[in-house]
């Protein structure tokens, strides 16, 4: 029986079913193991289900006892880990897509909702039970009619698309290659940064975090939003530059922001608390029972598959 260290803790049931699938180490205490624990702790295994928290860089992978042969991780992500020194070493990297699409978009169209109709504000109110009604108290964006700009239409922006464009909402969107008309549904195709944000009211972030997009919200590019335009980010916090976004929210050239996901989490950028059209949330795009469990028996079934068969379908390395 394969031995497999588990870093965090997960559901019952998954652990239950790891646990007859494998001699699993498991975290009882849901502790946040630190690198030189789970190297430590990794001594005998031939494998690890890994979760984003765990910082699996060069340094941490080339430790690893030569008996772990693939780490997986426990989310759709994997910038977590770095997969050139896993392939040197011959560690396989599987994640688990697919399974999280439909409760990430229903947090990427809340965040929409959440920023346009000044939810925050709104929450502060009731709380305090003080609020007056008038014609202008927090008046918000009608979601009918405006344009929604989705930067990246994997699965998540594709199924944000469908419920927005059931709001009454103008579909547009920037992908690194055309849709075909099944999957755009009707959605307009810019096949540039510039030109989808300068119809975006509303810009959804959606692509992966790569090389390529680390920083790609920045101040240049947020300048070709119209003014008083909204932001969201169901994405990764990399992909924004935290700094030029509080600037943009500052001078009102955007009027209000929606994210779920944050540059050094859980540690988000102290400007954004400052700003009552901020609609912030710690990170639970993929956070339902179903998801959470299906994500686990995902991560659970790549390393059965892999160890059975020497690959897996979901290997990304």
């Amino acid at each position: 029986m394969k031995k497999i260290l588990v870093t965090r803790k997960l559901l019952q049931d998954c652990e239950s079913k790891a646990s007859k699938m494998f001699d699993v180490k498991l975290n009882s205490n849901d502790e946040l193991y630190s690198q030189s624990k789970i190297i430590d702790m990794s001594k005998g295994c031939d494998g690890i289900l890994t979760s984003l928290t765990d910082k699996m860089d060069a340094e941490t992978i080339n430790k690893l006892p030569d008996s772990v042969k693939i780490l997986s991780n426990f989310a759709v992500g994997f910038g977590n880990i770095d997969l050139d020194a896993a392939k040197k070493k011959g560690i396989a990297v599987t994640n688990t897509p697919d399974v999280l699409t439909d409760a990430t978009a229903e947090i990427g169209v809340l965040l929409i909702l959440g920023a346009c109709r000044r939810v925050p504000e709104g929450i502060e109110g009731a709380k305090a039970s003080d609020w007056k009604w008038s014609a202008d108290y927090l008046i918000g964006k009608q979601l009918t009619g405006t344009r929604l700009g989705i930067l990246g239409m994997g699965r998540i922006g594709q199924k944000i698309a469908k419920i927005a464009k059931s709001l009454g909402m103008i579909i547009h969107y920037h992908n690194r290659s055309k849709l075909s008309p099944e999957k755009e549904e009707g959605a307009t195709y810019h096949d540039n940064l510039k030109s989808l944000m300068s119809v975006s009211d509303v810009l959804s972030v959606c692509c992966p975090a790569s090389k390529e997009t680390v920083n790609l919200i920045n101040k240049e590019t947020l300048e070709y939003l119209p003014k008083g335009a909204v932001v969201t980010n169901v994405a990764r916090g990399d992909i924004v530059d935290d700094e030029a976004l509080i600037d943009a929210l500052n001078r009102r050239k955007v009027y209000a922001v929606g994210l779920d996901v944050y540059k050094g989490e859980p540690n988000l950028n102290p400007g954004y608390l400052k700003h009552k059209t901020a609609f912030i949330l710690p990170h639970l795009g993929s956070a339902t029972k179903e998801t959470r469990t299906a994500m686990a028996n995902l991560a659970i079934d790549n390393i059965d598959e892999f160890f059975k068969t020497g690959n897996c379908i979901n290997k990304v390395n």
